[in-house]
This record gives C-alpha cells, sequence and structure tokens, in this order.
C-alpha cells in the first residue's frame, strides 16, 4: 500500500528549491538590465529597460573567451580524471585491515587535512622543486590533484560498501590485486566516484588562486581568474574616470550588470554536468561519510 507524502514536507521542499532557483534567476536578469536602470532602481526580477550590454563587453574579444573555456575544461577533465584515479589507488589499500601499514598512513592523510606548511613553502616547492610555474600542471597539480578529505570518504565507502566475501573468492580463483581493484572494486564503487568526481569538477573549475599564484602567460589562464581580472580592470577604470574627471562614456561601464554576467558565464557548463552526477551523489556522499 502506498503512502502518501504530507503537503508540509512538499512546500518545505519548494521552499527550499525557491531559495535556490530565485538567486540565480534574479542574477541572470540582473545581468540583463541596463547599468543606469540598476542604480536608480536597484536589482529586480522584471527590469524596466533590457540591456546586453555586459555580454556585449565581456565579448569584444571572444577569442580570449573561448581560449580560457577550453583551459578550463582541458585542467577540469584531466584534473579530475588524475585525482579520482590517485585517490582511489590511495584509499583502497587504506580499506584493507590487512595492509600494514593502514593506520600510521591513515594519521598521515588526516594529519594534512588539519595543517599544512604555508604559502610561502608551498609556493616554493611548487616552483623551484616541482617546476609547474606557467604551465597547464600549475593548474592542475599544486592544492588540487590529491584531497585527503575525499581520500578518507573514499576509503570509508570501500571498507563498508565492498563485501570482504567478494574480494576472498577472487583470491580463490587466482585474481590479483590489481585485477580485484579494477575489474571487481571500483565496478562496485560508482556512486562514490561519481561523488568524489563531482567534488574534484567543482574544484577545479572554480579554480582562480592557481591561476594568479603560478601563471603569468595570459594564454593559459583559467576562465575564473579571466573574469576576475576583467572585473577588477573595470572598476579600477571607473574609479579613476570618477576619480579624474574624464568622460561619461568610461566612468558609465557596466559595472554590476558584468559582476552578473561574469557569474552567468563561469557556472553555466558545470551546472549542465551536474544531472549526470545527481543519482549517485547522496548515495556515495552518505555511505562514504559513515565512520568505518
Amino acid at each position: 500500500m502506498k503512502t502518501r507524502t504530507p503537503l508540509f514536507i512538499h512546500l518545505i521542499f519548494w521552499f527550499f528549491v525557491c531559495c535556490t532557483v530565485l538567486p540565480l534567476l534574479l542574477v541572470f536578469m540582473v545581468s540583463l538590465t541596463d547599468e543606469m536602470t540598476i542604480i536608480r532602481n536597484g536589482y529586480s526580477f522584471f527590469p524596466a529597460k533590457i540591456s546586453l550590454e555586459a555580454y556585449r563587453y565581456l565579448f569584444l574579444d571572444s577569442f580570449t573567451i573561448i581560449r580560457a573555456y577550453g583551459v578550463t575544461i582541458l585542467v577540469t577533465l584531466t584534473g579530475t580524471g588524475m585525482g579520482l584515479c590517485l585517490t582511489a589507488l590511495l584509499s583502497y589499500p587504506l580499506s584493507r585491515r590487512d595492509f600494514p601499514f593502514q593506520k600510521p598512513l591513515a594519521f598521515f592523510i588526516f594529519f594534512t587535512i588539519l595543517f599544512n606548511g604555508g604559502l610561502v613553502p608551498w609556493y616554493l616547492v611548487f616552483t623551484q622543486l616541482v617546476n609547474v610555474k606557467d604551465s597547464v600542471w600549475g593548474l592542475i597539480i599544486p592544492g588540487l590533484l590529491l584531497n585527503g578529505f575525499f581520500v578518507l570518504i573514499m576509503r570509508t565507502f570501500f571498507a563498508t560498501s565492498i563485501p570482504m566475501a567478494i574480494i576472498e573468492s577472487a583470491y580463490m580463483d587466482g585474481a590479483g590485486e590489481f585485477r580485484i581493484f579494477a575489474q571487481i572494486v571500483l565496478r562496485l564503487s560508482t556512486p562514490v566516484l561519481a561523488t568524489i568526481g563531482l567534488f574534484y569538477t567543482l574544484n577545479y573549475w572554480n579554480d582562480w588562486f592557481n591561476s594568479m599564484v603560478y601563471i603569468n602567460n595570459s594564454k593559459i589562464y583559467s576562465l575564473q581568474y579571466l573574469l576576475n581580472r576583467i572585473l577588477l580592470n573595470i572598476q579600477f577604470l571607473v574609479q579613476n574616470t570618477r576619480n579624474n574627471h574624464a568622460s561619461e562614456q568610461i566612468a558609465a561601464m557596466p559595472t554590476e550588470t558584468v559582476r552578473m554576467a561574469m557569474a552567468i558565464i563561469g557556472i553555466g557548463p558545470i551546472v549542465l554536468a551536474y544531472p549526470f552526477f545527481q543519482k549517485y551523489f547522496i548515495k556515495g556522499l552518505t555511505v562514504g561519510a559513515v565512520k568505518g
């Protein structure tokens, strides 16, 4: 017999949906609003005057935006794939109670979550020893490629969701460790792989700090850093022209609407990617978060 969900549960979920969707809709509508209308009337879901000036300004040099998109997509796909491989390869031994260095290695990973060496040593290691400055690897490796928190989530999933009896049966059939890992463990771990993959994707897509620290070559700027530079340039020009009583055309550059247009441009592809991970997301996160 089917039970009906109480009405207040539906209302609660609709409330949270509105809290999520309405701000995004407001950002989109503001990005389509005339700058002077924003200054006079403030933000509105129903702008008095529609304008595409913000998008026109951003795409004055469309090739630069497209190139930054390409760099960010390449970095996101490469970093997510490599991060998932390294995370799985480290998490699986930690989930095995017969692994001799399980506890010391788990403590070391947990320690890296709580403490770090600071910005200066971090910068010197990746520029002097690893030498990733002004290369795509500078957007992939530092601080993003392997995350201790993700390792602990995946380790717990392996320990609680992969029956040891299956692994023992595979041993009896003559399978080695790598074959068990590749053909059994990974195939049973789609939820946690999709969840951690989504986390890595979000981290790489939204990252701008590595570009600021390691990249001087404008041809390999990430999308988020490029958009941030555009906004800073607009603010600098507007502020200085107002102080110097320069031309009204420069002083009236679209500051607020460009900020919102950048948000829409930046989140577009990542919003489209979420539905592919969604059906695995909750299961992978909740199972992997239970203490093993």
